[in-house]
């Protein structure tokens, strides 16, 4: 990790820099693919899971017979894992369920609002070089919880043609309606557009790598909402001298071994205990089996020196990271001030792994510095709200003449003349 002791302001951007590739460098494939797969359907996504999964799929829909099959395959210990996961998950996300407003904003003009869950949504669950069986738990039940009805999983396959028995147990047991084996540019195509065996959906989920991630951001131009940018990991963490130098190097590390692509931050007002993380990180990175690409996110990362809580957080904040984990002498001025962060982990016994497992939290974060304006997945991210109003004949007597004058106002007649009409009809009876 490199170090930087007390940098300037002016050179935070820099330093702070992830390493992403622009969209420009990856547009032209992902606009390539979603043309094919609008224009050949289920012919270009076999295509594709040829040329980047390598094996020649009879089928991609997922049967019941190989679901029974991955379940007999998953240990009872995993299991009883992953229910507790779920559980955690679904006591969490059902505590966010909100009652419905209603109010009378004047005599006779009632108006409410009500949650209603997106009918059909798909999830993305990457499989690559981590099956990351535990997305489906973080998806599809709140997606149960939220009411959606029809809940379509990809997963790119192995070269075997199967996706990891933890998957489909997960996807299993959390009501998944239909589960495809496709990954990568060709199942967000698939999902925006619809194929013979993909069904089109109306929102998107889940995390991927920068081409997924483009992909998804595509998609929105053809009418498909998404839930938010979610491209390669990252985690910040903010530690003093009271720290302990071995957890903080593991919750580096951990967050490393997700990709190459990943970045880890080390903010801290001790440059001693800096560096004690860094000999902890170079100790621990030699027992991963993980380890080459946890290296390759090393290079990627820092380690930043300042002299005091504030200008920290100043820097936290500019960053934006999509895990923040604290672990000082004073965690609540980081805990009650932070503006711009996914999700926080506190004190040194919250390893950021709780939250991706079996906390209850969602571990479907914004990365890249969106969590500046985006939240992560939770119950309301599969629900719209609906507004409702009903006015009585008091309720329009109310509030005509007003809606009367703005309309006529704003040059917009038709408006003014839908109210006058009522008004003149209630004054003649």
């Amino acid at each position: 990790m490199k170090l930087h002791i007390n940098p300037n302001r002016n050179d935070w951007k820099e330093i702070l820099k992830r390493p992403t590739k622009t969209v420009n460098d990856i547009e032209a494939t992902v606009n390539q693919v979603f043309d094919d797969v609008a224009k050949n359907g289920d012919k270009a996504i076999a295509q594709y899971t040829e040329k980047f999964d390598g094996v020649a799929l009879d089928t991609n829909i997922v049967s019941r017979a190989e679901v029974d099959e991955a379940s007999k395959a998953v240990s009872d210990d995993l299991k009883q894992a992953i229910k507790l996961a779920k559980s955690n998950i679904e006591i969490f996300h059902s505590a966010q369920k909100t009652e419905r407003v209603y109010v009378e904003t004047m005599p006779g003009v009632e108006c409410r609002q009500e949650k209603r869950p997106i009918q059909k949504v798909g999830l993305y669950i990457p499989g690559g070089t981590a099956p990351l069986f535990s997305t489906v738990l973080m998806l599809a039940v709140p997606a149960k919880i939220a009411g959606v009805k029809e809940i379509v999983l990809c997963s790119p396959p192995n070269k075997e043609g199967k996706i990891a028995n933890e998957i489909l147990y997960a996807a299993d047991l959390c009501g998944v309606t239909k589960i495809i084996k496709v990954g990568g540019i060709q199942a967000v195509a698939g999902l925006t557009f619809g194929t013979e065996s993909i069904p089109q959906v109306y929102k998107i989920f889940g995390p991927g790598n920068q081409f997924v991630t483009v992909a998804k951001q595509l998609a929105t131009k053809y009418g498909v909402a998404i839930d938010m940018p979610a491209g390669p990991s990252e985690l910040l963490v903010m530690a003093d001298a009271s720290a302990n130098a071995a957890f903080v190097a593991s919750d580096l590390l951990s967050q490393a071994e997700h990709g190459s692509d990943s970045q880890v931050i080390l903010v801290t007002t001790s440059k001693d205990f800096a560096n004690e993380v860094s000999k902890e990180v170079e100790k621990q990175l030699e027992v991963l089996p993980r380890k080459d690409m946890a290296i390759n996110a090393i290079a990627n990362s820092k380690s930043i020196v300042v002299s005091d809580f504030k200008t920290a957080l100043e820097l936290i904040d500019n960053y934006g990271p999509e895990h923040f984990i604290v672990a000082t002498e004073d965690n609540d001025y980081f805990v009650d001030n932070i503006g711009n962060a996914g999700s926080v982990f506190i004190g040194n016994y919250t390893p950021e792994s709780a939250g991706d497992y079996a906390s209850g939290t969602n571990h479907t974060l914004p990365t890249n510095g969106f969590s500046r304006a985006y939240s992560g997945v939770n119950l309301d991210s599969f629900q719209k709200s609906m507004t409702f109003q009903k006015l009585s004949k008091e309720g329009i007597q109310n509030i005509g003449n007003a809606i009367e004058l703005m309309a006529e106002a704003e040059g917009l007649q038709a408006h003014k003349n839908a109210v006058t009409l009522r008004l003149n009809d209630l004054k003649n009876k």
